[in-house]
C-alpha cells in the first residue's frame, strides 16, 4: 500500500506557480470573525475621529451651500453662455463613475465566480451607494427650481403632469434611481448573515435588538442559506446589466446632442470603461490605508491589491484607446468643427486640463505593468489618487472644454468656477466620507461569511478542513 501511495502521489506545485492564498497565514473561522468584528465592537480609534470630524464639517458646508444656492438661484455658479454646464455636471458624472466598481465587483465577478472579490466587495458596495447619493444631488439642484423635482417622476395627478421621456434628464432619473435601489438591495442582502453574527456576539440588549431586527431572524439553517443564495444570484443578475446601462445612459446626455466632440457613438463604451477605471481607483484609495489601520492585512492581502491594479491597468488601456480613437474619428470625419474641437482641447486656453487628463489616465496606469509597482502599496495608493484626479479632468474636458468655444467666436468666454462650485464639490466629499466612516464603524466592512467560504477549511475535501478552529 505504501508503494502504491508513493507512486500515485500528486507532484508538488512549483513555488513560482503557487498563488498567494486569499486569506493569509491560514487563519481560522474564529479569527476571521474576531478580526472583522473588532472594528465594530472595539473602542472607537483616534484616527476614526480624526477623519470623521473634518468629514462632518464638510457635510455641514454642503448643507450651507445647498441652502444658499436654492435660496439665491443657480446664478451663484460659474455657468454662463456658452458654458451652460459646468462643475455641476462634471461632478455628477464623476461621482456616478466612482460608484461603478462596487457593482462590478459584487455582481459581475460573483457571476464569474471570482473568489478574490470576497475581501473587497462589501466596502466597494457601500462606496457605490454613497457615491450615487453624492451624484444625485447635482441633477436635483441643476434644474434650478428644486421644489419642482417631483415633476420628474411619473406620478398621476389631476393636473395631468407627465415627464418628457425624450429628455436625457429623465433617462438619468430612471437609470440612477434604479441603479441605487438595486445596489442598496444587493448590499443589504449580503449583510444579513453578518448582521446575525454581530447579533450573536452583541453584549448589550440594544445591539442584540437592532442586529436581530435587521438580520430578519437569520439562523444559518439550510433553508435560510438556500433562499439567501437564490436572492443573491437574482440580484447579481439584475445588477449586471445596470453596470453597463447606467453610465451608457449618462453618456447619452452628451452624445444625443449635435455638438462637436459629443455627437459620437463611442461614448457609451468609453464612459463605462472610464467608470470602472475610476471606480477601482477609488477602491484602492480607500482600502489600502484601511487594511493597515483596521489590521486586516491577512484578509485584504497583496494579492487582492495586485488583481485590482491589473483591472485598473486593463480599463486604463481601454480609456487610452478611446482617447486616441476620438482624434482619429475627428480627422477622418472631415468636419472642420470636429477637428477644431479636438485641436482646441490640446492647444487651446484650457490645454492644461487635457494634459492632466492624458497624463493621469494614459501614462500613470502603465506603471501597473511592473510587479514591483503593484507590490508597493504606498506607490499604488499614490497612483490611485492620480487616477481619480485624471478621471475628474476627463469629465472637465468633455463638459467645459466642449462648451466654452462654440460655433460663434463672438460668444467665446473663459470658464471659471465660483466659490460656491468649489465648496459644494468639497461638501460632497464630506457626505461621502461621513457615510463611509459610519458604515465601517457600525457594520462589518468585510463580508465575513464569504471570506470564510474561500478558506481551505471551508472545503470538506481539503486536508485542512476543520483543522484550524471552529466557527464563530
Amino acid at each position: 500500500m505504501s508503494e502504491v501511495a508513493t507512486h500515485t502521489k500528486v507532484p508538488a506545485t512549483p513555488l513560482e506557480l503557487m498563488r498567494e492564498p486569499l486569506v493569509a497565514n491560514q487563519r481560522s473561522f474564529g479569527w476571521i470573525s474576531d478580526r472583522v468584528s473588532a472594528v465594530t465592537e472595539g473602542k472607537t480609534p483616534k484616527w476614526w475621529w480624526a477623519a470623521f470630524v473634518p468629514s462632518l464639517c464638510l457635510l455641514g458646508l454642503l448643507g450651507a451651500m445647498l441652502y444658499y444656492q436654492i435660496a439665491t438661484g443657480v446664478g451663484v455658479w460659474g455657468n454662463q453662455h456658452p458654458t451652460m454646464w459646468g462643475w455641476d455636471i462634471v461632478n455628477f458624472v464623476w461621482w456616478i463613475g466612482i460608484g461603478h466598481a462596487g457593482t462590478l465587483i459584487s455582481a459581475i465577478l460573483y457571476l464569474l465566480r471570482q473568489k478574490w472579490r470576497t475581501a473587497v466587495n462589501r466596502a466597494a458596495e457601500a462606496m457605490t451607494i454613497f457615491a450615487v447619493m453624492c451624484a444625485g444631488i447635482y441633477p436635483a439642484i441643476h434644474v434650478g427650481r428644486v421644489w419642482f423635482d417631483w415633476w420628474l417622476f411619473p406620478i398621476p395627478t389631476y393636473q395631468g403632469l407627465w415627464p418628457q421621456f425624450r429628455s436625457p434628464l429623465m433617462w438619468d432619473v430612471f437609470a440612477v434611481s434604479t441603479y441605487f435601489t438595486v445596489s442598496v438591495l444587493f448590499w443589504y442582502v449580503g449583510l444579513i448573515p453578518d448582521l446575525a453574527m454581530l447579533r450573536d456576539r452583541a453584549k448589550t440588549k440594544l445591539k442584540q435588538f437592532l442586529f436581530g431586527l435587521f438580520s430578519f431572524g437569520w439562523t444559518g439553517s439550510n433553508r435560510h442559506w438556500s433562499n439567501y443564495e437564490k436572492a443573491y444570484l437574482i440580484l447579481a443578475g439584475l445588477s449586471t446589466p445596470l453596470v453597463l446601462s447606467v453610465h451608457s445612459i449618462v453618456s447619452l446626455d452628451f452624445s444625443v446632442s449635435q455638438l462637436p466632440g459629443w455627437h459620437t457613438t463611442i461614448f457609451p463604451p468609453y464612459f463605462v470603461a472610464g467608470a470602472v477605471f475610476s471606480g477601482f481607483g477609488m477602491v484602492l484609495t480607500l482600502l489600502i490605508p484601511l487594511r493597515s489601520m483596521c489590521h486586516l492585512e491577512d484578509i485584504i492581502t497583496k494579492r487582492h491589491i495586485d488583481v485590482m491594479c491589473k483591472v485598473t491597468l486593463a480599463t486604463g488601456c481601454i480609456v487610452s484607446y478611446a482617447y486616441i480613437m476620438e482624434f482619429i474619428i475627428a480627422w477622418y470625419s472631415g468636419s472642420a468643427m470636429e477637428r477644431f474641437h479636438f485641436m482646441n482641447r490640446a492647444l487651446g486656453p484650457m490645454w492644461w486640463g487635457w494634459v492632466m487628463m492624458m497624463s493621469c489616465n494614459m501614462l500613470v496606469p502603465q506603471l501597473f505593468w511592473f510587479k514591483k509597482i503593484r507590490q508597493n502599496l504606498v506607490v499604488v495608493w499614490i497612483l490611485s489618487i492620480f487616477v481619480n484626479i485624471g478621471m475628474w479632468f476627463e469629465r472637465f474636458v468633455i463638459v467645459v472644454v466642449g462648451l466654452y468655444r462654440d460655433f460663434l467666436p463672438s460668444s467665446w468666454d473663459y470658464y471659471k468656477p465660483t466659490w460656491v462650485d468649489v465648496c459644494t464639490y468639497l461638501g460632497t466629499f464630506g457626505l461621502f466620507f461621513t457615510l463611509f466612516l459610519l458604515f465601517m464603524r457600525f457594520l462589518p466592512m468585510i463580508a465575513v461569511s464569504e471570506i470564510k467560504g474561500v478558506t481551505p477549511q471551508a472545503d470538506p475535501h481539503h486536508p485542512e478542513a476543520g483543522a484550524t478552529g471552529g466557527h464563530s
